[in-house]
């Protein structure tokens, strides 16, 4: 569990304008390293299902934080991803850029092989 000082901490260090303590690069910051704690308390607690069962409804929370900064602002959403070193952000990303692509080019890319 983050402590009051750590929290404000990730919110100072991610926020996008003075009085933000609530935007999808702030929760996705503070859901990250809430998870990089549970992860650590998983390994030395392997059979505490409780905490795995958190830590599974965390990740599914940062998920769609990300498909929806995706979506909604890419350059932040790269930035994030960058700054916390996601690996799934990277697959995000690529698949940004084949979407890109695809609607740039659909006939190129879908066009049947024979």
């Amino acid at each position: 569990m983050l402590d009051k000082a750590a929290k404000e901490k990730i919110i100072a260090k991610f926020k996008t304008h003075e009085t933000d303590t609530g935007s999808a690069e702030v929760q996705i910051a503070i859901l990250t390293h809430e998870i990089n704690e549970l992860a650590g308390h998983l390994k030395q607690h392997k059979k505490d299902h409780s905490s795995r069962r958190g830590l599974l409804r965390k990740v599914g929370e940062r998920r769609r934080l990300l498909r929806y900064l995706q979506k909604d602002n890419a350059e932040s959403f790269a930035k994030i991803v960058k700054a916390l070193r996601l690996k799934g952000g990277k697959q995000m990303m690529e698949e940004a850029a084949l979407l890109v692509e695809k609607e740039v080019m659909p006939e190129i890319i879908e066009a049947p092989t024979v």
